[in-house]
């Protein structure tokens, strides 16, 4: 195949060691030669590595993905060198054929796909984008442990025989946990721990008085300090993440407020957002549709003999997927055309009684919010909503009265239709 660049390197990427194959003009039959070399992973010597690929006029580098011992490498060269392109690439896509496999042959054949322009590199963000990204990504650990700890605490309650939770709609509540504490605190009259609740759980004080009586005693009670020692410490830590991104996010705060005018999306979810795609993401994904294709939210492809086995949805960004699958509940539930675009959904794939069909239409649409959050991103326009009669307006009233018809007369009806008054 032809050469596109004259000098490239290939790294392959390992925990304490990184193979180099270097592949410039030389003698030989295909005019080409390899030169293999070995370096530790410290970052010292991974400058040195850097210094070295520019002595030798390297202008194009590649390494396969391999999670946070990719990092250093790539920060290494691009901190150090002057590459043209340095690319990190899916290793699903660059996979050798079988056979006698070792570094030095994988970062051969690596380096031979990069030199005939054979290699597609991934999404990687500049440095502040990187470190919302950190941030974000670990206060989002955080809040699924405190939601883990949560449950925690209400399996000690259920175990106690105590039943907040079946008569509140949640024990973490400012009712809930005052009451859990008077527990601790030794109270286990019923009536007397049903009177703390406030605002509308006091509607409920017969029921509460019932589900607090139970045989809560010493261990309970230690068990239940713990975890919510444990659930205010890590409310303590979400909260400081909260205000350093909130500092870290002034850049961006454009991006940021744009991805607010979209139902669903507010300054959290904005921001998990635009750590993960950046607050251009035009420059990045061509269009909507590599955004949507790299979340993992459009239907998959796969097509053989001119049949079409599946629409399931391709792996894509575990981080970014989940964050618009959340936006999409939360944005059905306000008047709009995202709402309405669900209910038509979840007919058309099997009724509200199907709770896959629920699963189906909301995957559909956390894909329209992606292909939204592109458009609006890219053209600088805060999101305008078409309506709840969107899909409506766009309808042929005639057909749609034909269709009602057709329904009504398979049900056994005789239908006459009259104009309105």
């Amino acid at each position: 195949m032809r050469v596109l660049y004259e000098r490239c390197a290939a790294i392959d990427v390992h925990k304490d060691q990184v193979t180099v194959a270097v592949r410039t003009p030389g003698p030989g039959p295909s005019g080409r030669v390899t030169q293999v070399r070995k370096f530790r992973a410290f970052y010292g010597v991974l400058a040195e590595m850097t210094r070295w690929l520019t002595s030798a006029g390297v202008t194009h580098v590649a390494m396969e993905a391999t999670g946070m011992y990719t990092m250093p490498v790539f920060h290494a060269l691009a901190e150090h060198g002057a590459f043209e392109q340095v690319l990190v690439c899916n290793a699903a896509h660059v996979k050798n054929v079988p056979g006698r496999k070792t570094d030095a042959s994988d970062a051969s054949w690596l380096a031979e796909l990069l030199e005939c322009g054979l290699l597609r590199g991934s999404f990687i963000p500049d440095r502040d984008v990187k470190a919302v990204r950190d941030i974000m990504r670990y206060r989002r650990k955080l809040v699924q442990q405190r939601s883990s700890e949560t449950q925690r605490l209400g399996g000690v309650l259920q175990d106690a025989g105590i039943k907040l939770d079946s008569v509140a709609s949640s024990i973490d509540t400012v009712s809930g946990m005052a009451m859990i504490r008077a527990l601790i605190d030794g109270e286990r009259r019923g009536p007397v721990l049903a009177d703390l609740a406030i605002g509308r759980m006091r509607s409920k004080a017969a029921d509460l008085a019932l589900a607090l009586e139970g045989r809560f005693d010493d261990h309970h009670a230690l068990m239940c300090t713990l975890h919510l020692d444990h659930i205010a410490s890590l409310n303590e830590m979400i909260a400081r993440l909260d205000a350093q991104v909130q500092a870290m996010m002034i850049p961006f705060a454009a991006a940021r407020d744009l991805l607010d005018t979209i139902p669903g999306i507010g300054p959290v979810a904005a921001a998990a957002i635009i750590a993960e795609i950046g607050a251009a993401p035009a420059e990045h994904f061509p269009d909507a549709g590599h955004l949507a294709s790299w979340a993992g939210l459009c239907p998959g492809n796969h097509e053989s003999a001119g049949k079409r086995k599946t629409g399931k949805p391709r792996k894509g960004s575990q981080h970014l997927q989940p964050i618009l699958v959340e936006a999409a509940w939360s944005a059905v539930r306000a008047d709009g055309r995202l709402k309405a675009r669900y209910h038509r959904l979840v007919l058309r794939f099997g009724g509200y009684r199907n709770p896959v069909a629920k699963k189906k239409a909301i995957v559909a649409v956390a894909h329209t919010m992606t292909v939204i959050i592109w458009h609006v991103l890219a053209a600088g326009t805060p999101y305008a909503d078409l309506g709840a009669d969107f899909y409506d307006r766009r309808a042929d009233p005639q057909r749609e009265a034909r269709r009602l018809i057709a329904r009504l007369e398979a049900l056994g009806h005789n239908v006459t239709l009259a104009p309105a008054a």
